[in-house]
C-alpha cells in the first residue's frame, strides 16, 4: 500500500531534515536558502531564521513559501503553503517541537524567528516509478 501524501511528507521531513525555502520579496525578486526543518504529525512544517534574514522581510509581505525537500538521487517533495512568524506560547511551543528534532538549533534564541508553514499543495516527484510524480492538496485553515 501506497503511503498517504501526509504520511510522505512526515516521514520525508523527518529523514531528511533539511531542504531549500523559496520567498519573494516585495518587488518580486525571488530569494531561496536551504534551511533546517522540522515537521509535526500534522504536516505543520516549522523552520527558523536569523531576524535580519531576507526571507524574514518577505513572509511578513507576502506570507506565500515554497520549499524543496531533497529525498535521494531521484526523488524531491515540492510543498507550497503559508507561512507564519510565531511569537509567545506558539513560538515557545513549536521551538520545542523544533529542538526535539533538530538538537542544538537556535530557533529559541535572541534574534532568531520561527516561522510556521502550513502546506497547502505538494508534489512527491520520483523518477524511479510511475507515475512520476503525484500531487495532493491539503485543506487551508
Amino acid at each position: 500500500m501506497e503511503p498517504t501524501p501526509l504520511r510522505t511528507l512526515v516521514e520525508t521531513v523527518r529523514r531528511e531534515r533539511r531542504g531549500v525555502l523559496a520567498t519573494t520579496a516585495a518587488d518580486g525578486a525571488p530569494e531561496a536558502a536551504l534551511v533546517g526543518i522540522a515537521v509535526l504529525d500534522d504536516g505543520t512544517l516549522i523552520v527558523n531564521a536569523p531576524s535580519t534574514a531576507r526571507k524574514v522581510a518577505h513572509l511578513r509581505v507576502n506570507p506565500r513559501a515554497a520549499l524543496v525537500i531533497d529525498a535521494g538521487d531521484v526523488r524531491s517533495l515540492q510543498v507550497e503553503g503559508r507561512a507564519q512568524l510565531l511569537e509567545g506560547d506558539d513560538r515557545a511551543r513549536l521551538g520545542a517541537a523544533y529542538d526535539a528534532q533538530l538538537p542544538g538549533s537556535r530557533s529559541l534564541a535572541e534574534g532568531f524567528i520561527l516561522i510556521m508553514i502550513r502546506p497547502e499543495w505538494m508534489r512527491d516527484y520520483d523518477v524511479s516509478r510511475e507515475p512520476r510524480a503525484v500531487e495532493a492538496t491539503f485543506a487551508a485553515d
